[in-house]
């Protein structure tokens, strides 16, 4: 099946992915957040496929706002919009999005000594809930 996407539609599947890496940051910023970010950048830009293409550079000029509620009110809607966009057009590329942002979280708690903290394993269930909302 062949996708198109809009430039509005890559920025949301931007926003939402890279978004999720930086509430996983925000999360665990009493580790190391430079850490977290990492990881779950490594994660973004190793997709394949479509979401691959799309996902090889961050969001420009996206302001998350001051506090990571704020960045929340943004990622959160956009992961199921995203969800939701892909799955109208390519259920297959909507699945690809799906395993890229879990990978990217769960990469994204691997800095962290032993099981992640409770603050970045709801952080990480928040995100799950919203992509799978769609």
């Amino acid at each position: 099946m062949s996708i198109t996407l809009t430039d509005q539609d890559k920025l949301t599947l931007r926003v939402a992915a890279w978004g999720a890496v930086s509430l996983m940051s925000a999360a665990g910023a009493a580790g190391s957040a430079h850490k977290v970010a990492t990881e779950g950048s490594i994660a973004l830009t190793s997709a394949t496929g479509l979401v691959g293409h799309v996902l090889t550079k961050a969001p420009k000029g996206v302001k998350y706002g001051k506090s990571v509620a704020e960045l929340a009110d943004q990622v959160l809607p956009a992961l199921t919009a995203a969800m939701s966009l892909l799955k109208q057009q390519d259920p297959a590329e909507a699945d690809n999005f799906h395993r890229t942002v879990i990978v990217a979280i769960e990469a994204s708690a691997r800095p962290q000594k032993g099981e992640p903290s409770p603050t970045m394993a709801e952080m990480a269930r928040k995100i799950t809930e919203a992509l799978d909302a769609a």
